[in-house]
């Protein structure tokens, strides 16, 4: 199967893809940085830059694949909507399908979308697929369950004329049991940016990595590490809880910033998803028909459904499709990581005292023990420390 890759950022579904024994035709993507790391690590592949300037694709591909920009769609957004200028530009994918209709398409989006505007950002887009005639599953998957220690879960939905897609996304389930808080023996990722109205959070794992700021601005998590240092991961290890291979972005420093780079490692697909997905494309599975529930017609959308051309059904399913443990965190992490620093811990510290969230007190503590190390003074507390939920 030949694929080309729209939004194809630094590669993470086309690589994934080829893992598994698909070839890339084409890719496609805007940003300078984007097409430094593509033209390396794509040498011979087709090249765009634009997809509003793509006025159709080559004859012999036989799947489109994207992760399709998320500004207009994420909770953290602007949540316009497929409205938005950024995330409306799924509708280049339609605009080209209308001029041929490529067998597989397969699409990638945060879960947010499932809720946006009362699930009608989901709804629009499997009313485009179905309008063309094809069949479509979706579902949200969670990166931890392919062995890497992040908590990242995406929306991909297959679309297909060729093959049905329920084959490919809603064959395989092994749920897996997420690690519970340990502070002291495992490692805890978590957004030392936020504090006030949500925490990102996670044990064992890194929180989700984020694309950066609206401004650009990276935004890369921290880590208690079991004995008490308080670490952001370098960027090579960022690199690698996606899947890819220390330094894969390296390229992006000849037309930026390094500091972009966590910003297109923040925006990639996870390279061992696009993998399973690959290998079910290649050799579809078994779709348990007793999952099938009701799909309701208004209001948040269900996080996995498909559609079988006739009928639209919610699925009952997890976010694991492999269950593959990822190893300990700490353990993973092979490049170091820099200190948090005094002015980010007290910051995220004087934060803690004023929020109405729930901080396991050994979490504050650890926190603490870090801005008082780096010479820093304890904020007062507002009110007594209550255990996290």
């Amino acid at each position: 199967m030949k694929v080309a890759g729209l939004f194809a950022g630094i590669g993470g579904f086309e690589l994934g893809l080829e893992r598994a024994g698909l070839t890339s035709r084409l890719l496609c993507d805007v940003l300078p940085a984007s097409e430094a790391v593509l033209g390396e690590r794509f040498a011979n592949v087709e090249f765009h830059r634009d997809i509003r300037e793509l006025r159709s694709l080559p004859s012999d591909v036989d799947v489109i694949c994207g992760g399709f920009p998320c500004q207009d769609l994420s909770q953290a957004g602007r949540t316009a909507g497929l409205q938005g200028d950024q995330s409306g530009l799924i509708g280049e994918v339609f605009r080209l399908l209308s001029r041929r209709r490529v067998p597989t398409v397969i699409v990638e989006n945060v879960p947010f979308m499932l809720q946006l505007n009362g699930g009608n950002a989901i709804r629009a887009i499997v009313d485009e697929f179905e309008r063309r005639g094809y069949r479509w599953a979706y579902r949200v998957v969670d990166s931890f369950s392919f062995g890497l220690p992040q908590r990242r879960e995406r929306v991909f939905l297959v679309a297909s004329r060729s093959l049905d897609p329920t084959a490919v996304l809603l064959a395989d389930d092994k749920p897996i049991a997420r690690p519970q808080t340990a502070m002291g023996s495992v490692a805890h990722g978590f957004y030392w940016t936020e504090g006030t109205s949500g925490l990102g959070w996670a044990v064992d794992a890194i929180p989700t990595l984020k694309n950066g700021s609206t401004i650009g601005i990276p935004s890369p998590p921290a880590i208690v590490m079991p004995d008490g240092r308080i670490v952001k991961p370098s960027l090579e290890d960022a690199e690698r809880l996606q899947g890819f291979q220390a330094g894969w972005t390296s390229a992006a420093e000849r037309v930026a910033k390094r500091s972009s780079r966590w910003g297109l490692v923040g925006s990639a697909v996870s390279v061992p998803v696009a993998e399973w997905l690959g290998k079910r494309l290649i050799r579809p599975g078994q779709y348990n028909l007793l999952r099938d529930t009701g799909f309701q017609l208004e209001g948040k959308a269900p996080r996995a459904a498909r559609f079988d051309g006739k009928r639209r059904f919610a699925v009952t399913i997890s976010q694991d499709p492999l269950g593959v443990r990822a190893p300990s965190l700490a353990g993973f992490l092979a490049h170091g990581g820099e200190p948090l620093s005094l002015r980010a811990a007290l910051g995220f510290l004087t934060r803690t005292r004023s929020a109405k969230l729930r901080f396991d007190p050994a979490f504050i503590k650890a926190i603490e023990l870090h801005v008082e190390g780096l010479g820093g003074v304890i904020p007062p507390h507002r009110m007594q420390l209550r255990k996290a939920a």
